[in-house]
């Protein structure tokens, strides 16, 4: 009798598999990464028009306007409690690993960094063109013009109904389109992680042991908070979130895009987890282009560490400017590939901490954006949840249905 796997099951197979590749292939596998980035593009193609179906199509069933502010003001509020409870973990296991101490700071080529302005990145929410938002792939913008379209609809009231259900017509093909996308999952799994064990090697690991660690050590806490925000706000119990999420977290983590897990997340948000299609049409979109945990942790934990490696000793104020400077740089990372690269630089000038530590992060900053992209879409599933729950929205019954 033939073996039926399930899904994850194969992306997992991919993973295991990739990585024996790259291990015995080494630089040579990289011929297979372009079966990965065959799939990425396949996902930026189609995340656009996904996004803004779901985000209209769940927003002009809403009740009313009252509804969304609510639901909006919740998510809001959530991501940013998450973002910042992250950056202290970022703290702590710094304060507990020290990987900064015996640390050798070396001049480097640094990577071309962009300085972060706030005001700048909120301009940047209003897309010029609706059409220039759709062909950048700028998901912030994407979810701004979706919005606005669904309030409209909302505001227009039966006038508006032919339009939702054209709609909700074209979001049944878009989606069905994801599902073709995503059986190539596998193969961009084994083909990502071929090209990343063979050219980078396990060895890049062990360079920054120390700093590896602390970083697997913060993201555990996180996952963590993530069960107990679900356990006491959702009044939930947290272990079908962390067993139904496997298969949209294998997919962040081998591909390193959020953007590529998401189709997959908005599905199991669904049909697993109970979420209903209003939350999980805004909020999970909503996350993705501003919530950014694994990013945020990431920053705050690199900071302190170079500024271990610097002899440097942090006062309580300049923990707080740290605060401020990594939620402001976890968002504006948000979409961006290595976001680590582009904003740590801002984030350790606003303290005149070296940069030179930049240069000495690269080797493992791919390893590190796969355990940050996968701590990031759990994060805004969590919230999805939540805000679903608190909403009195939650299916309970398909979340603990086995």
């Amino acid at each position: 009798m033939a073996i039926r796997l399930q899904p994850w099951q194969k992306v997992l197979l991919g993973l295991i598999s990739g990585i024996l590749v790259g291990f015995f292939a080494g630089e040579s596998a990289a011929v297979l990464k372009p079966f990965g980035d065959l799939f990425i593009r396949l996902i930026k193609m189609i995340i656009a028009p996904l996004i803004f179906c779901s985000i209209v199509s769940g927003i002009g069933h809403l009740e009313n306007a009252k509804h969304l502010g609510r639901l909006g003001l919740k998510s809001v509020l959530t991501y940013c409690a998450c973002t910042t409870c992250a950056i202290f973990l970022g703290f702590i296991a710094a304060w507990i690993f020290r990987p900064g101490d015996g640390l050798v700071l070396i001049e480097g080529p640094k990577p071309d960094s962009k300085i972060f302005s706030l005001g700048e990145y909120l301009m940047n929410i209003v897309p010029e063109s609706a059409v220039g938002a759709f062909a950048q792939g700028s998901i912030l913008q994407v979810v701004f013009f979706a919005t606005f379209a669904g309030i409209t609809l909302l505001l227009m009231g039966d006038k508006s109904k032919p339009i939702l259900f054209a709609i909700k017509e074209i979001t049944t093909v878009v989606f069905f389109m994801v599902q073709l996308i995503v059986k190539m999952a596998p193969l961009a799994a084994f083909a990502f992680m071929a090209w990343c064990v063979g050219t980078q090697g396990v060895a890049s690991l062990f360079s920054l042991g120390k700093l590896v660690c602390a970083s697997f050590f913060a993201f555990s806490l996180q996952y963590i908070v993530f069960g107990l925000l679900i356990f006491f706000f959702g009044k939930l119990k947290p272990w079908p979130f962390y067993k139904k999420s496997i298969p949209y977290q294998l997919l962040a983590f081998s591909t390193s895009s959020s953007k590529a897990a998401l189709p997959m997340t908005m599905s199991i948000a669904e049909e697993k987890l109970g979420i209903s299609k209003s939350s999980a049409s805004f909020v999970l979109p909503l996350g993705a282009s501003m919530n950014m945990d694994g990013l945020a942790i990431y920053l705050g934990l690199c900071a302190v560490t170079f500024a271990q490696a610097a002899g440097r000793t942090l006062s309580l104020s300049e923990y707080g400017i740290l605060m401020l400077t990594a939620t402001l740089g976890s968002i504006g990372g948000a979409g961006i590939p290595s976001g680590t690269l582009m904003m740590l630089p801002m984030v350790l000038g606003s303290l005149q901490l070296p940069l030179d530590g930049v240069a000495l992060i690269v080797g493992i900053d791919r390893i590190m954006d796969m355990m940050r992209t996968t701590i990031n879409i759990t994060g805004d599933s969590a919230v999805a949840l939540v805000v679903d729950s608190s909403e009195k929205t939650h299916n309970a019954a398909v979340y603990y249905e086995k």
